[in-house]
């Protein structure tokens, strides 16, 4: 054993854990994890058009920039945190540790379940991809042809079945093939997105003016008129970066599988934020530049744009497709072919992060069932904790075999998941805040904010309050109950989730959690 990993087990035990995980990452695979997940080959792709629908190029060239910013800011927090406590626990362990007991238990079940709808989500998203690249295909476009409504939905839940599946058998079969599978997505987001720069510009035939980038667009059925567009739409359009900048605790996460976590897992957080946020700012930008068929990219008819209104795919398909090709022509299926990969990438890291929150909330029996999910195999993996996470991604997103009549969208799977981004996010406040009340009495680790936590630790936090506030709010008008023109399939069902959530979680900590939940366990005492 080496003296750093003696080190890593010795701070470990201090924290009342033995070493059950297999330490062999490094500090790059530490922040290869949060980077993979961050991916901005998937989230600038999947959620383009909330921005573009909801503000346009100015949500884009100023948002992201500024939202990312504070989202920065709130990867600071977290990695002072991290530097003191590198347990696999992360969010949940913190708040306990720093604000209580039911501080921890509302932490760690909001992490895991926006963890798992994350997981989901990013998972089923990347359906929409392959089954683009699929669609050409005979045997492919004739399955579920009997079933003509519902054919489309049903293809995807299939891709979505095999992807999850593949990503499980990675994540079971080895914990070294895991470090270097998320090792090999740091490379191929960066020289991927590299190469579709270089692809949407040079193949592009026109280019946007520089003015373009600061124009508005507003496609989300809202008036511009009374700051409606300034202070309600363009926050709107702000989704994007906050979707697409999630996951990255997975370094907190990953922090009993790490050399010198106590730094690495800090590093991992914030550096993770920072390199995501330039790569996806200088992708954003090539998507902006060739956005010159605006007419098409606009349209909500699907048998003008079959990609959506406002979407990425629309946009690099008026810029490069070949509307005479099946395929829509070479150029866009590499395009779509590097996007993908990289979302498969996505969705693997995702799950690695899930269920690593999983055993260790499980290790201090906080699930049902819990000597089950915090059982590793003779490797040091957590075989049923990945099982679980991936089977419990599976059900939440059940919901999408419905097929909503209007939009032939799986309107209701969207519903389920629109709570990941909050719920990931709010689960950081009580951690960042419980800190900042700590004042100096916080025993620091080696990486650290110094003084400037206190600004850092408020700003974060109002950042989090705020954007909560916004994405529970009416997506679109018809959404918005008692109007005219109302319609359930429409509405944004991420407040009733939320609340139900808070309201759930409140009923079983009063029932029967408070009565045998004692928080973080000590395991050289227990």
């Amino acid at each position: 054993m080496s003296k750093h990993q003696h080190d890593d087990e010795k701070r470990l035990a201090e924290l009342g854990y033995k070493q059950e995980l297999n330490r062999s990452w490094s500090g790059f695979s530490n922040f290869a994890i949060s980077f993979s997940i961050i991916s901005i080959l998937s989230g600038c792709f999947t959620t383009f058009g909330q921005a573009w629908n909801n503000g346009g190029p100015i949500a884009i060239t100023l948002g992201w920039p500024v939202i990312a910013g504070f989202i920065l800011l709130i990867g600071f927090s977290l990695a002072e945190i991290a530097s003191a406590f590198p347990t696999s626990g992360g969010i949940y362990w913190w708040a306990s540790k720093l604000g209580g007991v039911k501080a921890g238990f509302y932490a760690g079940w909001l992490n895991l379940i926006g963890l798992v709808a994350v997981t989901a989500s990013v998972g089923y998203g990347v359906t929409f991809y392959i089954n683009t690249l699929l669609g050409p295909w005979k045997w492919w476009s004739s399955l579920f042809a009997s079933s003509k409504a519902n054919q489309y939905i049903y293809q995807q839940f299939l891709i979505f079945l095999v992807v999850m599946l593949f990503v499980t058998l990675v994540n079971i079969f080895s914990n070294k093939l895991l470090s270097l599978f998320n090792n090999t997505s740091v490379w191929w987001h960066v020289f991927g997105t590299a190469i579709l720069i270089i692809i949407l510009v040079a193949v592009a035939k026109h280019h946007q003016t520089a003015s373009f980038f600061f124009t508005h667009i507003n496609n989300s059925g809202f008036s511009g008129k009374h700051g409606t567009f300034i202070w309600y739409v363009l926050p709107l359009g702000f989704l994007l970066t906050q979707y697409t900048i999630t996951g990255y605790d997975a370094s907190a996460h990953l922090a009993e599988e790490t050399h010198n976590a106590h730094i690495s897992s800090a590093k991992g957080i914030w550096k993770s934020i920072f390199y995501s946020a330039i790569g996806g700012y200088i992708l954003l930008m090539a998507f902006l530049f060739i956005a010159s068929n605006t007419g098409f990219i606009n349209s909500a008819d699907p048998k003008v744009n079959p990609f959506g209104q406002g979407s990425a795919l629309s946009v690099i398909f008026s810029a490069i497709g070949d509307p005479k090709s099946s395929t829509g022509g070479f150029w866009f299926v590499i395009v779509v072919l590097i996007t993908t990969i990289g979302q498969i990438f996505c969705v693997t890291a995702g799950l690695t992060s899930c269920s690593r929150m999983m055993f260790a909330f499980s290790r201090d029996a906080a699930l049902p069932g819990s000597k089950n999910w915090r059982k590793v195999n003779k490797d040091g993996t957590p075989v049923r904790a990945i099982i679980a996470s991936s089977i419990a991604g599976v059900v939440i997103s059940l919901p999408a075999l419905y097929r909503n009549p209007t939009t032939n969208t799986p309107v209701a799977f969207y519903a389920v998941v629109s709570i990941s981004v909050i719920a990931l996010y709010l689960c950081f406040i009580p951690p960042i805040f419980y800190r900042l009340k700590a004042g100096n009495s916080f025993s620091i680790g080696a990486w650290n904010l110094g003084g400037r936590y206190k600004w850092i630790n408020i700003l974060a936090m109002a950042e989090i309050i705020v954007i909560s506030i916004y994405f529970i709010m009416p997506l679109v008008p018809s959404g918005i109950p008692f109007r005219k023109g109302f319609s359930w399939p429409t509405v944004n069902y991420a407040p009733i989730l939320v609340f139900g959530s808070l309201i759930i979680l409140e009923t079983w900590w009063h029932l029967s959690v408070k009565k045998w939940f004692k928080g973080p366990i000590n395991q050289f005492k227990d």
